[in-house]
Order: C-alpha cells, then sequence, then structure tokens
C-alpha cells in the first residue's frame, strides 16, 4: 500500500445565501457565529480567529485557489466537500463547488458527501425548526439529482478508488433516505451507461449503528467521523452510557446545571477529554469495512452556546501524535488507502486545519512533519 491519502472535510458555508438571511439576518455565514462566540469553561478559548482575521467569501474565486495550494503544500492530498441537495432538486450553498468543478485551477483532488438532513436552523443548535424540506422521491427524482452529480464524477480531479477506479461518494445518514438501497443500484446503473464503473458508496455518520453488520452491504466504506464516531460507539446501549458516563475519566462534567445523575444522562453542558477520546479511538478494534479518521479539536461553542460540547487539550502537539499513530494502525489493521480529517474548516465547530490567530499554522505543519517520517 502506498501513502495514505488524507483526505480532509470543508464546509462551504462561507458566502451569503437567501435562505440563511432569512432565517438568520442578512449577510449570515459561518464567521458570523464564530465572530460572537464567548468562552464558558477554563481553559476555553472563544473566539476563534483565522489568520490574519482572514474572514474569507467563497464567491472569491481566489479563495479555493490558495486553499487548494496551501493544502497540498502541507500534505492534504484532498477535500470532501458537502453537499446539499433537497426536495424537488432544491440545492444550496452549491456556488463555490459549481464554481470550483469550472475552475480547473482550483487544483486538488476531491470528492462529495451527501448532507442529508433537512435544512433547520442547526447552526444555532435548534435543529427542529425546518427550513428547507428533504424528500427523496423515487426514480425520476434519483435520476435528475444523479445528472446533477454526473459532471462532479467525470471531472479528472475527482476523487476515485484506486483498484476499481470508481468515484467514491458519500452519504451523512444514509439510514435516513426510505429506499436508499434501491436508490444507490439505480445510480449505479445510471454511471455505468456514462462510461463509468459504477459508484463507490461510504457511509460518514453511523450513528448508534456503529457495529459494521448493522450497516448494509451496499456501503464498502464506514467513516470513523471523529469525534464522533468514538463517542456514539461507546453509547450504543443505555447500559453501557450510565456505567461509561459515571466511571469512565473521559467525561469530566461542569457541574453548573448537571449536579443528579438524569442531568447527567442527558450529555448537555459537558466536556470531554481530548487525550481520552484519542485513546478509545486508538484502541478500538475496526470493521474490515471501516476507515480511519482523526480530529485536530472540537468545540461546537459558536453554534450552540452553553450547550457546546468542548474537548479540553487539544493542541497542535498532540494531533501529531494521534495522527502518526493513526497512520501506523491503519498501516498494521485497517489497510486502508484514505484517513478522514474533521476538518479542513469547521470553524464554528472548531475543528479546522486552517492557520488561526492563537496556533498560526501549526496543525497543518504537524500534518506535513508526520508525512514527512
Amino acid at each position: 500500500m502506498g501513502q495514505e491519502k488524507l483526505i480532509a472535510f470543508y464546509l462551504p458555508q462561507y458566502h451569503a445565501i437567501p435562505e440563511n438571511d432569512k432565517a438568520w439576518g442578512k449577510g449570515f455565514t459561518e464567521w458570523t457565529n464564530v465572530k460572537k462566540a464567548v468562552p464558558f469553561y477554563k481553559g476555553q478559548v472563544q473566539p476563534h480567529v483565522p489568520l490574519h482575521e482572514d474572514y474569507y467569501n467563497l464567491l472569491d474565486e481566489t479563495v479555493m485557489r490558495k486553499q487548494a495550494k496551501q493544502a497540498k503544500e502541507y500534505g492534504i492530498y484532498g477535500f470532501c466537500f458537502y453537499h446539499y441537495y433537497f426536495k424537488n432538486g432544491k440545492k444550496l450553498l452549491e456556488k463555490p463547488l459549481e464554481n470550483m468543478l469550472k475552475d480547473k485551477e482550483v487544483d486538488i483532488p476531491f470528492c462529495l458527501s451527501w448532507a442529508n438532513e433537512p435544512w433547520s436552523r442547526r447552526w444555532d443548535g435548534s435543529e427542529t425548526e425546518i427550513i428547507v424540506e428533504q424528500d427523496y422521491g423515487g426514480e425520476e427524482e434519483w435520476k435528475k439529482h444523479f445528472e446533477y452529480l454526473l459532471p462532479f464524477f467525470m471531472d479528472h480531479r475527482y476523487i476515485r478508488d484506486e483498484k476499481t477506479e470508481r468515484p467514491i461518494f458519500i452519504l451523512y445518514k444514509p439510514k435516513d433516505i426510505p429506499q436508499v438501497e434501491k436508490m444507490l443500484a439505480y445510480w449505479n446503473r445510471l454511471a455505468k451507461e456514462q462510461g463509468l464503473h459504477g459508484l463507490k458508496y461510504f457511509v460518514q455518520f453511523p450513528e448508534l449503528e456503529c457495529i459494521e453488520n448493522r450497516i448494509s452491504a451496499v456501503f464498502e466504506g464506514i467513516i470513523e467521523f471523529e469525534p464522533v464516531y468514538t463517542v456514539n460507539s461507546l453509547f450504543q446501549t443505555k447500559r453501557r452510557k450510565r456505567r461509561f458516563m459515571v466511571k469512565h475519566p473521559l467525561f469530566t462534567f461542569s457541574l453548573w446545571k448537571n449536579r443528579i445523575y438524569n442531568k447527567l444522562f442527558s450529555r448537555s453542558r459537558h466536556i470531554y477529554s481530548y487525550d481520552m477520546v484519542v485513546e478509545e479511538s486508538l484502541k478500538r478494534i475496526p470493521g474490515s469495512r471501516n476507515y480511519p479518521g482523526v480530529f485536530p479539536s472540537w468545540d461546537n461553542t459558536p453554534r450552540r452556546g452553553e450547550n457546546a460540547s468542548f474537548y479540553s487539550g487539544s493542541s497542535p502537539e498532540k494531533f501529531e501524535e494521534y495522527l502518526e499513530k493513526k497512520i501506523l494502525e491503519n498501516r498494521k489493521i485497517y489497510k486502508k488507502d484514505m484517513i478522514f480529517i474533521n476538518a479542513w474548516n469547521e470553524w464554528a465547530e472548531g475543528a479546522y486545519l486552517e492557520p488561526d490567530e492563537e496556533h498560526g499554522f501549526a496543525y497543518l505543519e504537524a500534518v506535513k512533519r508526520v508525512l514527512g517520517k
């Protein structure tokens, strides 16, 4: 096996769209929440500020050219862009991706992850308020969606499976799609009609279905989307959840409001230990379809305020050690050609590799050093 390809998830919500303007006010982007965040816990750094206060706008086509060049310089193989497609072919945040498809100067491999949830107020933690509905329809709707995706799949930069040359396509929450296996089989037929060898499907967010045999065989890859994958794999039953949360040192809770067990069990207002999540991730025995994942840090205070999850103790040095161990583990156990990083630019979740005012280029330099070894 050659050197692993490091693929970083990429959020395109850095430009205004009418739907967000209506929900949160004119000009809303990911930066809106990032800028106004405040710390709630000891040792927490908020707000996170991009280096030189570079609050970029992705409608400026030079931004993605610069990001692609920077990512490759430090060893990131490619980006996995979130793709937002809804009922009756409604698309959101599609302009940066469409511009990138036309602009061959964005010189980096890429793939797509269909974030197939309804568009809700999740960006401020109010996920029950739906803004754009999701509905998957039947073959007519599936064909329309496939035809939109086809130019991406055909692009020379699109990431393909090394052995079969099939484009990889990731579904965020496939269990929400009523006829998912039928739909994906139909897409495979359409892909072959276009001269492709079919598609290779991955699951990004298996939630509590982390046990390999509970996920349909149509998915050849299960991404360990961190830190969510590790935490959810430790919560597969209520009994285990109770034992883990009370006794396991992974959790150090802020007891400001959580003074009784039923509050603790709600998983609200708590702090995770970055070190312990990493330790759990490294000692887990993966299934044969699992693709390893890592994360540099996590703090979604900009989106969820006082109800945020904060992974304390992260640093570029710890991430460097974590990434190195995960690569070695991949070569011994997983034996996969890709490792997924969450993320390139999830600033409102505190999960980003891009340079900031606190650490500069330290996270990217950590990646480069590991690969240099």
